[in-house]
């Protein structure tokens, strides 16, 4: 079972940007909009071992003080503002 969905203001260059891809993958409008949607939401599996070497890269490259939680909670309070 389908469900239908309609889109309202769409800025026009994201339309035409649309458009254009649509036409580029020889699509439908509607089609090339479920596809990018499709993409997008799909869940994207983490290499967790590949996140990890890239967390001790950065650490030795890190040559601060060593940080506390209160610096690194204050980081994220100010990222938030």
């Amino acid at each position: 079972m389908s469900t239908s969905i309609t889109l309202k203001n769409i800025p026009e260059p994201l339309y035409r940007r649309i458009r254009m891809a649509a036409d580029r993958h020889h699509r439908s409008l509607n089609s090339e909009i479920l596809a990018r949607l499709e993409q997008a939401l799909a869940p994207h599996p983490v290499d967790v071992e590949e996140s990890l070497q890239q967390a001790r890269r950065l650490r030795e490259r890190y040559t601060g003080p060593p940080l506390t939680l209160d610096d690194i909670e204050a980081a994220i309070d100010q990222g938030r503002r």
